[in-house]
């Protein structure tokens, strides 16, 4: 069993991960074994990936090793739902104490896992380490190895503590415990031709569900989701698979790629948002089956329910584009729904002022300049300031995002709609593309918006705070178009250390810098949070002459 330290190395050393495609093995290893800076785990810590990437697996106990807060934060916080047993929303936690950080928490540990196996005798229970017991040297994979063995029940440790990074790397570490303790380690009652995973979907909001009917009637079988609505012993029997699709490569293209490396399962990665987005995806899982040993007619098929359900959505939308004609989006997300969700609302003939990378891969931005143009509007960074001029400029009519930003287009009284992953709407497949533009229809159409707009009664319509804001911030973007080379300058890169793009490029010129890592120690940036290696790395290539995207997009 590998150390934590180990299995972390292997992670980011991880092959398929696009930042490690153009590295050397010498730059993957150097950039693997620095400590993670402080602020590096803000927007979810590494046990808040891991839980919320195995939360949907409904009929397994999910037992949080650590303070009861840890689970209080984390319990419940992504809208996946469950076709079975909801023992999934149940939370369980040690609620560790001070005398437990003194003596050790490990018989807490176990007698917790004797009560949940007692209470509810679930096919298996994940125990996630947090920041404390790893602190202070709780051996969970001892004590879930010894329970496993008393109870006779899978005991899975999902070792994740926050303290080791971000988020996304939580959601792989989750993947490495899957790989470790539960994939491969049944066999199913029986095999077709015709079964697939689906990898890094969670069913938010049922959407799983909007698709399923057409694999049924295409006679595929999804033998595992990982995880959304996922079942213990399906996952456990996922070696089987004929296929894979992954959703979200950047939580678990650990898991798809060694999976295809020890069981030989092919993948690609998909998506089922937009009309064309979900006919090439069917068309892919059609093509690996097929390839695998499944009949060749299943192509013709697959093509006849695409052809049909095509026709049905595009009648279904097309009353939409008379309604949209010349209305903009700005879409504030992120990762693979930087460009899956951009081809959607294109389809419906909605312009896009700008889209949100700052999750994003290499990759992702590809598609997103296929499907925008090489001058696609990409945004890394983006201050509520900023976000709140471009909609009250009416730069955009109206804000898709998460319900952190929401707050800004409400202040601004413009429309928004939720797609991130606490909304409770499905917006997958044909029907949910659909459905997408219904809501989209309502929130932009909603008549409230009139009233909201007009000023209080008390308030004076050319001197309240909105137009004292507006003016301060003509005033600034005055100031800079004077002196286009000074504002492009001004550019932030690190908004943690307030480190624009001049100053930046003047070290690496100054220096010879070459690396992120020299940046850091002549100018400071990428020293918080470290969100802005990203962009450090962009403003080298183009200092260097390298031909990548111009450093103004990657600072805006």
């Amino acid at each position: 069993m590998s150390s934590l330290s180990a299995t972390i190395q292997d992670v980011f050393n991880e092959p398929g991960c696009a930042k490690n495609v153009n590295k050397t093995q010498g730059e993957r290893k150097k950039g693997c074994t620095k400590q993670l800076q402080p602020g590096g785990a803000a927007g979810g810590c590494a046990f808040d990936g891991a839980k919320i990437a195995l939360q949907p697996f409904t009929d397994v106990a999910h037992l949080v090793h650590g303070p009861i807060a840890c689970e209080g934060n984390s319990w419940d916080n992504r809208s996946s739902v469950s076709s079975g047993s909801n023992l999934w929303r149940t939370g369980f936690t040690t609620d560790m104490n001070e005398t437990d950080i003194v003596f050790g928490g490990e018989k807490r540990l176990y007698k917790a896992i004797r009560e949940i196996i007692a209470k509810y005798d679930p096919p298996a229970i994940f125990v996630y380490q947090t920041c404390i017991p790893a602190m202070i040297g709780d051996d969970i994979n001892a004590v879930c190895k010894a329970a496993a063995a008393k109870f006779g029940k899978p005991v899975i440790p999902v070792i994740a503590p926050g303290f080791v990074g971000s988020k996304n790397l939580g959601n792989k570490l989750a993947g490495e415990a899957l790989l470790q303790h539960v994939i491969g380690t049944e066999e199913p009652d029986y095999t077709t031709p015709y079964d697939i995973n689906i990898i890094g979907e969670y069913n938010l909001s049922g959407e799983l569900w909007q698709v399923k009917p057409l694999l049924d009637e295409l006679g595929i079988r999804i033998l595992s989701c990982i995880s959304g609505d996922a079942k213990y012993r399906e996952v456990a029997r996922s070696h089987r698979a004929r296929a894979a699709m992954m959703v979200c490569s950047r939580a678990m293209i650990n898991v798809a790629r060694k999976m295809e490396e020890r069981y030989g399962i092919p993948f690609f990665e998909g998506s089922f948002y937009g009309i064309g987005d979900t006919s090439d995806s069917l068309r892919e899982i059609a093509r690996l089956l097929v390839e695998r040993g499944a009949p060749e007619e299943m192509l013709a098929r697959t093509e006849a329910v695409i052809a049909r359900e095509e026709a049905r959505a595009w009648a279904a939308i097309e009353r939409f584009k008379p309604r949209f004609a010349g209305k903009k989006v700005l879409l504030i997300t992120g990762g693979v729904k930087s460009w899956s969700v951009v081809a959607a609302l294109q389809e419906a003939g909605l312009e896009i002022a700008g889209t949100s990378v700052k999750k994003s891969t290499k990759e992702d931005k590809e598609r997103i300049k296929e499907l925008m143009g090489e001058d696609a509007h990409m945004i890394d960074e983006m201050p509520p300031r900023e976000m709140y001029k471009m909609l009250k400029d009416a730069r955009a009519d109206i804000m898709l995002s998460g319900g952190k930003s929401q707050f800004v287009a409400l202040k601004a009284a413009m429309p928004w709609l939720d797609i991130n992953q606490e909304r409770w709407n499905a917006y997958m497949g044909y029907v949910g593309m659909v459905k997408l533009l219904e809501e989209i229809e309502k929130a932009l159409f909603n008549p409230m918006w009139e009233q909201l707009r007009l000023p209080a009664p008390w308030e004076s319509k050319s001197d309240n705070w909105q137009t004292r804001a507006l003016a301060q911030m003509d005033a600034q973007a005055a100031e800079l178009a004077a002196n286009p080379e000074q504002a492009r300058r001004a550019n932030k890169i690190c908004h943690c250390r307030t480190v624009d793009l001049g100053t930046i490029e003047d070290a690496i010129k100054a220096h010879g810098l070459t690396t992120v890592d020299g940046v850091k120690e002549h100018t400071n940036a990428s020293g918080g949070c470290g969100a802005c290696k990203l962009r450090i790395e962009d403003v080298l290539a183009a200092t260097s002459g390298a031909p990548d995207k111009p450093v103004l997009q990657a600072a805006e």
